[in-house]
């Protein structure tokens, strides 16, 4: 049984997906120049970090057995919030004092797993606050939000952005309940701010459900976009092709290898291309990474420390 919802330290089981790698291959987008990963056949590995317990670097400890390529093909950062700034009245982009840690920390943090052809992803997440994805009050609002996120790529040299619309707590502080432009308005501009950066959609929440406005449908706009619910099977309810969705979602650790494993065969014969894992930490995880590499890619997992 999959576990109802992650909670801030993300001990739960939702889900994170990833998506088939976009046409860069296997090199980095961003960073000090990118050597490319050894080739690689299979579905697209998405692992989600929590940096207020673990390190980035950990996504670069893996390798298959059998090729020396990545395991892992997309890092993302967990997580930045949207805050909502009472004096302004608008929703802002805040970094706790370890999502700033490793942003400062680019050269050390970031750098190092693009060098190996892995693309690094910032995830967004509401923060209790009442300022979420799904209630801009307009469209120049949901602009202004999308200009900070662009501008924070940009600046640390990331490779794009993972929208998890959990934990808003719309109506706080007078704010508004979702609407159905506010979502539409801030993908539409985030895209047009970075046309060849990856935009990623966590399938959960008022945002992942309100995807079309005004006859303008985002669906496109995303790379891609994942299961919510860790040790579950889940095809995401968005019109993208198979090549970009995750319907297998696990929490390394949390997810019995043999469920791991059997969302990882499923993923290859119903021919669907990422496969989302969660909570990567420092130990040796080989057991559990090999479990889905072996149906994935043909391969056991190696660790290097």
């Amino acid at each position: 049984m999959f576990t109802p919802m992650r909670s801030r330290v993300r001990t739960v089981a939702l889900a994170l997906s990833a998506i088939a790698a976009l046409a860069l291959g296997a090199t980095a987008t961003t960073g000090a120049a990118a050597v490319p990963a050894a080739a690689k056949q299979g579905p697209t590995s998405v692992a989600y970090v929590e940096v207020n317990n673990n390190s980035m670097l950990n996504v670069g400890k893996y390798t298959l057995a059998n090729g020396g390529g990545n395991v892992f093909d997309v890092a993302v950062i967990f997580a930045a919030n949207i805050n909502y700034d009472t004096g302004r009245k608008a929703a802002t982009l805040y970094f706790n004092e370890n999502v700033q840690r490793v942003l400062d920390n680019a050269a050390t943090q970031i750098r190092p797993l693009q060098q190996k052809g892995i693309r690094v992803v910032l995830s967004v997440l509401g923060n209790h606050q009442g300022a979420g994805f799904a209630n801009f009050p307009s469209q120049q609002a949901a602009s202004t939000f999308a200009k900070q996120l662009s501008d924070t790529v940009a600046k640390y040299g990331l490779d794009g952005i993972d929208f998890d619309d959990e934990y808003a707590e719309y109506g706080n502080n007078g704010t508004g309940q979702p609407n159905a432009s506010s979502f539409v308005y801030l993908v539409s501009a985030l895209r047009t701010n970075m046309p060849d950066k990856i935009i990623s959609l966590y399938n959960i929440g008022p945002a992942a459900s309100r995807l079309s406005y005004g006859g303008v449908d985002v669906s496109s706009k995303f790379n891609y976009a994942w299961n919510p619910y860790y040790g579950s099977w889940q095809v995401p309810g968005i019109a993208l092709p198979k090549s970009k969705l995750s319907p297998a979602a696990v929490e390394i650790g949390g997810t019995s290898q043999s469920t791991a494993a059997s969302l990882a065969r499923r993923t290859v014969s119903e021919g669907y291309g990422v496969y989302l894992t969660y909570n990567l930490d420092g130990a040796n995880r080989s057991a559990d990474v090999s479990a889905f590499t072996r149906e994935l890619y043909g391969s056991d997992a190696r660790y290097t420390p």
